[in-house]
């Protein structure tokens, strides 16, 4: 990663996944290479972001009204505790719900595993306007069924292709999407983990399951190096994020949120009416006249 710099360079250059020369473990979840250097500075930061984000949210809507194809997918891929629901919850929450479209993958339900794996994801691909964000995604299905031996290593290697074609046919739909590995260190984790067991009001997000995955957790790092460099695209890029500062991994997903936005600068539909037209219509149809 890049040094630290006194200006905020590109966020997405910064964590982007190169797969070339990609290597996860050296990568460090405390880092904070560009940015902020505090938390106070970032909540600073958040607000500004929020600002811009919400504007361009709101364009994008429009856009989507007036016609347009085009709509953004967040992708949150993490181990537990990594911090997807509260990324949603701070990132998410600086714009207008109204053109969110949040999705959570859980076990696959019976009915799903009737399906091919990408059946119940495209489902769930947000509408023309939208900010669709998946917490976890269609990657389960190369990292959970690896790791845990759930099919034979034949179906898991084969559905890297599957996901590299799915990305890109999205990418013709108008789907710019953006994929985030909120990395963390186990370290980090099992503090969260206590946190969870001696908070009584955080209990609620403990399962005994979690020390199953937890046990597991170098396997899992094998699976999503794998993950991510066989499907870093140009299309769908990866970014690992450092995720043991919720703050700074915050920061960092709303601006890699706001640098798309930026680039995709979604534009207001034309009016197939005259404005000035309408307001005297309008006048000369007000009953309290």
């Amino acid at each position: 990663m890049a040094k630290k710099s006194t200006q905020v360079q590109s966020v997405s250059d910064t964590f982007r996944v190169h797969p070339e020369d990609f290597d996860l473990a050296k990568v460090d979840p405390a880092a904070t290479p560009v940015g902020p250097e505090s938390k106070a500075e970032a909540a600073e930061d958040m607000r500004t972001i929020g600002d811009e984000l919400d504007a361009l949210q709101e364009a994008l809507y429009a856009e989507g009204v007036g016609g347009g194809r085009r709509r953004v997918l967040l992708v949150l891929q993490g181990m537990d505790t990594s911090g997807k629901g509260g990324t949603i919850r701070h990132v998410t929450g600086l714009v207008n719900p109204q053109g969110l479209h949040i999705s959570s993958f859980k076990k696959p339900t019976r009915a799903e595993m009737r399906h091919d794996f990408l059946w119940r994801v495209r489902r769930r691909v947000p509408l023309p306007g939208y900010i669709g964000v998946f917490d976890r995604s269609h990657y389960e299905d190369v990292l959970v069924t690896r790791v845990d031996n759930l099919v034979p290593s034949t179906e898991w290697r084969r559905r890297y292709r599957q996901i590299n074609a799915f990305e890109a046919e999205l990418a013709d739909q108008g789907v710019t999407t953006i994929k985030c590995f909120l990395h963390i260190s186990p370290e980090r984790q099992r503090e969260r983990l206590v946190a969870r067991l001696e908070d009584p009001l955080k209990r609620w997000k403990y399962n005994p399951q979690d020390l199953q995955a937890r046990a597991k957790f170098s396997r899992y790092q094998l699976a999503y190096q794998d993950a991510l460099v066989k499907c870093a695209t140009p299309v769908a890029p990866w970014f690992a994020v450092p995720s043991d500062r919720k703050w700074y991994r915050n920061w960092v997903v709303a601006r890699l949120l706001l640098e798309t936005l930026r680039d995709l600068a979604p534009a207001y539909p034309e009016f197939s009416y005259d404005p000035a037209v309408e307001l005297e219509r309008l006048r000369e149809s007000d009953p309290l006249r």
